[in-house]
């Protein structure tokens, strides 16, 4: 079993991939006299900075691993051919016996450098500690940080970028927010600026048709 397979499992993504795009599409639309929109397109073209494959480590908390998250950047990553998109799910207690990808500890993050991005979602008012700490490590030794809470303000500040959504007063859920994002990350710039309609029919299509399988 390939590792797109794999992600896609673990985070629930199978048939509802379909639902996730439409979702994405009607959200977009009714956020677009927002500042959201423009705000995750900006987070995103940070995501994209990434230099190499593997270098894009997202984490989450002990208690909720971002696998949705991570199942759909793969999936962009694909799309857009961004292969520094494609996320190293970095996992805090790995189980023995998981294939290699998956088997990713929170060591990683010691040896994280520049050039590479550590993603941190946390759906948590505080992130734990033991996160925080790692977070300002790899902050140190140069990787930069990308944050998306729900208020938590510690973490807020060792990121160089974060979304922080409200959420008594945000107009979409934190679930909701992350797909904005993955589905950001894979625009590329020229379809950002617009693009011809073809194109951009074109990924929608390739999107909500979920992934293609190559002979």
């Amino acid at each position: 079993m390939g590792n797109r397979e794999h992600l896609r499992r673990a985070s629930g993504i199978g048939h509802h991939g379909r639902v996730d795009a439409q979702h994405v599409e009607v959200l977009r639309e009714i956020l677009a006299s927002t500042p959201w929109v423009e705000r995750t397109e900006d987070f995103a073209r940070a995501l994209r900075r990434t230099r190499t494959p593997g270098g894009l480590l997202l984490v989450g908390t002990p208690e909720e691993e971002p696998w949705h998250l991570a199942a759909h950047l793969d999936d962009e990553s694909r799309y857009a051919g961004l292969p520094q998109l494609a996320p190293s799910l970095v996992r805090w207690q790995p189980p023995p016996g998981a294939p290699a990808h998956l088997s990713i500890g929170m060591e990683r993050l010691a040896e994280a450098g520049r050039g590479e991005t550590l993603f941190v979602v946390s759906p948590d008012e505080e992130a734990p500690v033991p996160l925080l700490e790692r977070v300002d490590d790899a902050r140190r030794t140069g990787a930069t940080v990308l944050a998306l809470d729900q208020g938590d303000r510690e973490l807020t500040s060792l990121a160089h970028d974060a979304i922080s959504l409200a959420p008594d007063s945000a107009p979409l859920t934190f679930e909701g927010l992350q797909h904005l994002v993955s589905s950001a990350a894979g625009q590329q710039e020229e379809r950002r600026k617009g693009g011809t309609l073809r194109e951009r029919l074109s990924r929608f299509l390739d999107v909500v048709s979920g992934p293609r399988v190559l002979d």
